[in-house]
């Protein structure tokens, strides 16, 4: 299948950046000062050039799994975002040796927060888009996508870089199959900083139920929607946690 790319700028201890549904740059743009004193090595997921296509052009979590297990380096910083989570976790649980910390952003991971009537909604509306895509009902696939971070839009046509994104993602495994070895990362004392951007109750329980699971650390960074990294204060808080992990 070939390898993923990496792209790494800085210099000191390792950063690995895994994004999700938008392109590395998009997600961790605004955490470049950081590269003054670490190395953040930028993960290109399958299907995101210049890392090649996924096999029958179909995003999966598992897939992503196996590619990051192949690039963690021994005591690796992990930063994840969104979809880019699954991955990140699974992989962890396989290898948590190699894993110094965890940083997790708002995953998809709904089955955390069982018969919650918001976190249900939101699975229904990412899961219309990822079946269905741009043919997704038109009022679901905007609101979705504003959750999602996209720029506010109105019933004009997506722009786009937008609509190459739903179409990208289409067909992609459903976030509600996976089921991360949280347990091995618990037992294993991973330090876990999970972070939200408090601008959704489903994703604020989710993030809630993920730190409890995994005895975490907590932070809610408003101000930049699903996009918490670019938060104010954010990338200073990021930093504090990436210190203190010995």
């Amino acid at each position: 299948m070939g390898s993923i790319a990496v792209v790494r700028e800085g210099e000191g201890p390792e950063v690995l950046l895994v994004h999700g549904g938008a392109s590395p740059r998009m997600t961790w743009g605004t955490l470049a000062p950081l590269a003054d004193r670490w190395t953040l090595a930028s993960v290109y997921r399958r299907g995101y050039p210049p890392s090649p296509a996924p096999p029958g052009g179909r995003q999966d979590f598992e897939l992503d799994a196996g590619d990051i297990a192949s690039v963690l380096q021994s005591r690796v910083h992990v930063v994840a975002h969104s979809y880019g989570v699954l991955g990140a976790l699974i992989a962890a649980a396989e290898i948590s040796g190699s894993v110094r910390s965890l940083t997790l952003i708002e995953p998809p991971l709904y089955y955390l927060v069982p018969r919650d009537r918001e976190v249900e909604r939101l699975e229904r509306m990412g899961n219309a888009v990822l079946v269905d895509g741009l043919d997704a009902d038109p009022v679901t696939l905007r609101e979705f996508l504003r959750l999602a971070g996209a720029p506010e839009i109105g019933d004009e046509p997506l722009p786009d870089e937008v609509a190459h994104g739903v179409r990208r993602a289409q067909g992609g495994r459903l976030p509600g199959e996976a089921r991360p070895a949280l347990d091995v990362l618990r037992d294993a004392a991973v330090p876990v900083l999970v972070a939200s951007g408090g601008h959704s109750a489903a994703l604020e329980r989710i993030c809630d139920s993920l730190a409890t699971e995994l005895r975490a650390q907590r932070v809610v960074a408003p101000g930049a929607g699903h996009f918490v990294a670019a938060a104010p204060g954010f990338t200073s808080l990021l930093e504090a946690f990436l210190i203190s992990v010995p």
